[in-house]
């Protein structure tokens, strides 16, 4: 086992290297990390290997589509071979292998995959959501913090700059009057400032526990673990400021969604049955996933139940994390593919309004049109035939059944 000192060393070690890796991906400098990217990765025209599905994810709830898919043999029922999933540590990493090809499949932060297209032109193309909700603003034991105002001062992780949760985070601390910054951990911060850094999500719960960070936020069961283990305290889920918000979506290279659409609508079969399969059999999941049966999430078994099933307004009342339990009748975490264009356009108004790192270029984002990119980034095809073959509504929280592809986007914060 390490010493207090020990982890604290190896945090701000691997915190520099996973920031070297976030900024030169961000930059489009791949090749200063040693990596033989084959630049056909940038065009079009990419020979990507269908002979097997090949995932890459983050071990988190929001790869539960995936991993339950693979589980359940769900793809093999759609007559696919499947390689088997590949967890990685980082969002970094995870977009290196599906840019070099290592991944077919994978996972992303909705935002990420309208930086790689719009930013630097890469050619990828989301085909369904992952899931809705699951994310959080947890706060340490050590801080005391109640409400939002009191994160003033405080340091905050984010799981990447082209983040939900930054996104989300964000817009709070506006709210609250608070202002987001992103400086030197050990920088003077103004009375009403708090400092955002980038903290890859397995990572989390031990710089808390340490107190190298005062609070983050992110996707499940990192906060399911993070009051189980470390004893931090939700401040406030975020699927109830942004009602079923999406979180992570499903991503392929776009060239397999024209010229392998076969290959895309079986693959999309089995990821909506894998959702469907979710929505109804919670408790059973969580203990497949976990640890103690086919440990995709290397966490227990209670921490992913707690993930999946524990949203009760009265035992979040202090902090008040849910304000709007009864009126919204969502869940902490949700499954469904459906990619409403709605969502798009506010996620692309939003991303406008984000700080992000200094070395991160956002400036793509000024002439960026929401509307163009609800069109153009998401190939809606696959997974409305998918729901139409297998999708269960019924199970749906929030869903207007009379149209059930359309909606508004409620934010209150």
């Amino acid at each position: 086992m390490f010493s207090p000192t020990e982890l604290k060393t190896l945090f701000t070690h691997e915190m520099s290297r996973r920031d070297f890796l976030l900024d030169t991906v961000a930059a489009g400098s791949l090749a200063a990390l040693g990596l033989s990217l084959p630049q056909t990765a940038y065009s079009r025209e990419i020979n990507i290997d269908t002979s097997a599905v090949r995932i890459g994810y983050l071990p988190i709830s929001d790869a539960t589509a995936l991993l339950v898919a693979d589980a359940y043999e769900l793809f093999q029922k759609q007559g696919l071979k499947v390689e088997k999933p590949i967890p990685v540590g980082s969002w970094s990493e995870l977009i290196i292998g599906f840019l070099s090809g290592k991944f077919n499949l994978v996972h992303l932060l909705n935002p990420i995959p309208i930086w790689l297209r719009y930013s630097h032109q890469i050619p990828i193309k989301v085909t369904s959501w992952a899931h809705v909700n699951g994310s959080a603003i947890l706060v340490g034991e050590h801080t005391g913090i109640e409400h939002i105002h009191q994160l003033a001062g405080k340091q905050i992780a984010v799981p990447y700059w082209y983040s939900i949760h930054n996104i989300l985070l964000q817009m709070i601390l506006r709210q609250a009057g608070l202002k987001p910054v992103i400086k030197n951990k050990y920088e003077h911060l103004d009375e009403k400032e708090v400092n955002l850094q980038i903290l890859p999500p397995p990572l989390m719960v031990q710089a808390l526990k340490l107190g190298n960070i005062d609070a983050f936020i992110v996707a499940e069961p990192i906060n399911s673990k993070g009051e189980l283990v470390a004893k931090g305290k939700i401040l406030r889920f975020t699927g109830d400021v942004w009602k079923n918000h999406p979180c992570c979506v499903i991503c392929m290279h776009e060239q397999l969604t024209t010229q392998q659409p076969e290959w895309v609508q079986k693959v999309t079969n089995a990821l909506v049955q894998a959702q469907v399969y979710t929505q109804k059999n919670r408790e059973e999941v969580a203990h497949t996933l976990s640890k103690s049966a086919k440990g995709y999430i290397p966490v227990d078994e209670k921490v992913l139940k707690h993930a999946m099933m524990s949203y009760d307004a009265n035992h979040y009342a202090l902090p008040k994390a849910i304000l709007h339990q009864k009126t919204w009748g969502n869940r902490r975490i949700d499954f469904y593919p459906w990619p409403y264009p709605s969502a798009t356009r506010l996620l692309v108004e939003s991303m406008k309004k984000t700080l992000v790192g200094n070395q991160v270029k956002n400036t793509f984002l000024n002439t960026l049109d929401p509307n163009f990119v609800a069109e153009d980034l998401v190939d809606y095809r696959f997974v409305k035939v998918g729901m139409e073959n297998h999708m269960d509504w019924e199970t749906v929280s929030g869903v207007d059944l009379s149209n059930p592809y359309a909606r508004e986007e409620i934010i209150a914060i």
